[in-house]
């Protein structure tokens, strides 16, 4: 005999199980949009999102995908604003292919961050604009630029060989505040977005 399972509720076919118990409806993504850009227009934590939609660590959005928003009542226009005025959103630090993901093992433990092929002495691009907080060597990351977005979230730039920013400076998304570094066949670009403490999936703010 089952007992302690009168409160549980079987989720309906298709339906992801966090949607039972709430509102929801269905966003259909357009060109340009982000998860980020999406959980802002909807003032909901991107990872409601990403759990709603069981959308995996090394996914992004895709456009004309349907995409639950928990919480919501109605469908709301996502503002996608030209590329000179979307200075609070985010851009890749550097162009290259995603080597390594979010949550992916990492030695002995998990990467916090995403790594990002790249050529060596590249320069590496503030991917939000902000004030730098740390501009050092960090170990386990190398030389490091860590921005503070004021907004509680931050990121972090690691595997560096030279760092062209100074503590306390002020930079534009865009800015160069790096150079990549080699070690032994290695070359790439760690990067991380933080909300507060928090380590979250970059590719979840990246468009």
């Amino acid at each position: 005999m089952l007992t302690g399972c009168a409160a549980h509720k079987l989720s309906p076919p298709g339906v992801p199980p966090i949607l039972v118990e709430k509102k929801s409806i269905q966003h259909k993504v357009r060109k340009g949009e982000t998860l980020w850009r999406i959980a802002k227009t909807y003032k909901v934590p991107v990872e409601d999102i990403t759990l709603a939609n069981g959308i995996p660590n090394a996914a992004s959005i895709e456009e004309n995908q349907l995409i639950y928003i928990p919480g919501a009542d109605r469908i709301l226009e996502v503002p996608v604003p030209a590329p000179a005025d979307n200075d609070a959103d985010y851009a890749w630090p550097i162009k290259g292919k995603v080597i390594a993901y979010f949550q992916e093992r990492k030695g002995l433990g998990v990467n916090d961050g995403i790594d990002v092929s790249a050529v060596e002495g590249e320069f590496v691009k503030a991917a939000r604009s902000g004030r730098v907080v740390f501009a050092d060597h960090l170990p386990g990351y190398g030389a490091t630029v860590i921005l503070d977005h004021g907004d509680g979230f931050s990121t972090v730039y690691g595997h560096n060989a030279r760092i062209t920013v100074n503590l306390g400076d002020a930079v534009s998304r865009g800015d160069k505040i790096a150079q990549v570094a080699r070690e032994g066949d290695s070359v790439y670009v760690h990067f991380e977005v933080r909300k507060g403490e928090k380590a979250t999936n970059p590719l979840y703010y990246l468009p």
